[in-house]
């Protein structure tokens, strides 16, 4: 496993820096590629974002100054017509396209805001991704994949209500990613998709990158045992298991996981 997935698997939450992160898994994938020119893109974006926003107290007028930035200025947006390219769950080529994921392009928005000391989250939403910015006072959330659009608690609500047959319950489900969250969440993408296009062993690969810095992500675990057990590697897959029921605290996942573990040893 990359000595970089298991630095990242040792620092706090909080001390965890987004864009480096998410850069350095890219990275893994891109051997041999320069990582500085991309970093000093995201230096340009702070710079402009310092430059223009000198005297931007506001949650309102940062969040305009972000979409202005990063939206308008540097073009970055959803990718709508090619969503499933598993390139847009891939910072490195975030920045080469300017086209992302909800997710990527939220770890762009956050980092940045981040590095000039503003409060910002990403935010989970059922299906989706977006950004608080601010904290208690009157935060404004934005939408990253529609270029920074600021989303009102009614489209916030209707959003919701897309993805739930009842709104209500699930806008209190609306919560702020912990870091680890967010980037679990990218290579999850990732993972997803080269599953369903039969690449099983580049999702296993996925997955392990995922609980290695990740280890409290019960849900990666599941995953990899499952492929593990679809590769007829009984051990390794019980070992997965067996560290999934070691963060897993819900009964009725556990009484699975515990059944699943037990039919193996039959």
């Amino acid at each position: 496993m990359n000595d970089q997935i298991t630095e990242l698997g040792l620092i706090d939450d909080e001390e965890l820096m987004l864009d480096d992160a998410a850069l350095a898994l890219a990275g893994i994938d891109h051997p041999g590629t320069d990582l500085a020119p991309y970093q000093a893109m995201i230096d340009d974006i702070v710079t402009r974002l310092a430059e223009t926003g000198i005297d931007a107290e506001s949650p309102q007028t940062r969040a305009a100054l972000l979409a202005q930035v990063l939206g308008d200025e540097f073009g970055f947006v959803g990718d709508r017509d090619t969503y499933d390219d598993p390139d847009n769950a891939d910072l490195i080529r975030v920045i080469d396209r300017r086209r992302g994921l909800p997710v990527s392009l939220s770890i762009l928005y956050v980092a940045v805001a981040r590095r000039l000391g503003w409060v910002a989250d990403a935010l989970d939403v059922p299906g989706h991704v977006l950004v608080l910015i601010g904290g208690d006072a009157a935060p404004v959330v934005v939408d990253p994949f529609r270029a920074g659009v600021v989303v009102d608690p009614e489209s916030l609500a209707a959003l919701v209500a897309a993805m739930s047959e009842d709104a209500a319950p699930a806008v209190r489900h609306v919560a702020t990613m912990p870091n680890r969250a967010i980037l679990s969440r990218l290579l999850l993408n990732q993972a997803t998709r080269a599953e369903a296009t039969g690449k099983g062993r580049r999702a296993l690969t996925l997955y392990e990158r995922i609980t290695t810095f990740a280890p409290d992500d019960g849900h990666a675990w599941w995953h990899r045992a499952r492929l593990e057990l679809m590769d007829e590697d009984i051990p390794a897959g019980r070992r997965s298991l067996t560290a999934m029921l070691e963060v897993t605290r819900d009964p009725a996942t556990r009484q699975r996981v515990i059944e699943t573990l037990t039919a193996l040893t039959a």
